[in-house]
């Protein structure tokens, strides 16, 4: 079976979700990147026209869309993109979702903290 990876590689947003109420006041940088799967038919003839495929700029408009309504988990970031992708395009039969705090308020230095989602045929 053949298929199509459509990637949004480390998408920069400021956004304001954390448990802490600084985190909420002062927001905080993230990484985003969005990997979906799909399945066009005739992936082949696919005739070069964005129709037959998801466009990586509806991927990131959703991934702003998204960060720009604060909540206290990254956990739920990533659910909540994984769900506005599903619904947006049938197409996708798959995804993975990395949602990275590049600054976390903890002590301890680090290059960030992440989760990952992944669901259906990722990536």
């Amino acid at each position: 079976m053949e298929k199509l990876t459509i990637e949004v590689d480390r998408l920069k947003v400021r956004a304001y979700h954390g448990v802490f109420p600084q985190e909420r006041a002062v927001g905080n940088d993230f990484e985003v990147t969005l990997s979906v799967t799909v399945i066009p038919e005739g992936i082949s003839e696919m005739a070069d026209r964005l129709d037959n495929t998801v466009s990586y700029a509806d991927l990131a408009g959703i991934i702003r869309e998204v960060m720009g309504r604060p909540v206290d988990l990254l956990e739920t970031v990533a659910l909540n993109i994984s769900r506005e992708v599903r619904g947006r395009f049938p197409a996708v039969t798959g995804g993975r979702v990395k949602v990275t705090k590049l600054h976390p308020p903890l002590p301890q230095a680090m290059a960030g903290a992440s989760i990952i989602y992944e669901w259906g045929d990722c990536p």
